[in-house]
């Protein structure tokens, strides 16, 4: 975990060291704190293999969608109800094939030059959640992220 501060307020930054299917045990310090709550102070960033290399979505709740890692997260919340970015590693392969060797292979040296490129946008995204919240980030980059 690191701490910081945006905009004058207090952020912490955490990066689970477990296997992606295990993600919500690095929630439990914030679980821990009366203050959290995970609906307005939450924000999980994934890779989403539904999107295009390139693109992220803001969503302020729902399903895990497939996706193991949120499963993991709404198991140890006990709730969908908190903001995620999903960024896209799509599209995936077509036909019968093996996602988690898809999803773990690295990226080409052009998907990280696209990757690097979409960093500036990600970054004021989620500066953007935290000062005016998910509904004012979904609104301005989600239909930025559609108008591409």
């Amino acid at each position: 975990m690191a701490r910081g501060t945006v905009a004058g307020g207090t952020v912490a930054l955490l990066k689970p060291r477990t296997y992606m299917n295990d993600s919500g045990a690095a929630l439990q310090p914030l679980l821990a704190d009366p203050a959290f709550a995970p609906d307005r102070d939450l924000l999980v960033l994934v890779d989403d293999v539904a999107l295009p290399l390139g693109t992220f979505r803001l969503r302020a709740r729902g399903s895990a969608g497939g996706h193991h890692g949120l499963e993991s997260v709404e198991a140890a919340l006990g709730s969908q109800e908190y903001a995620r970015l999903r960024i896209g590693i799509g599209p995936a392969p077509a036909g019968p094939g093996d996602l988690a060797a898809f999803v773990l292979a690295p990226f080409t040296g052009a998907e990280v030059t696209t990757l690097k490129d979409l960093l500036p946008l990600l970054a004021e995204a989620v500066e953007c959640w935290l000062t005016d919240g998910i509904e004012t980030a979904m609104h301005r980059f989600n239909k930025r992220q559609e108008g591409q």
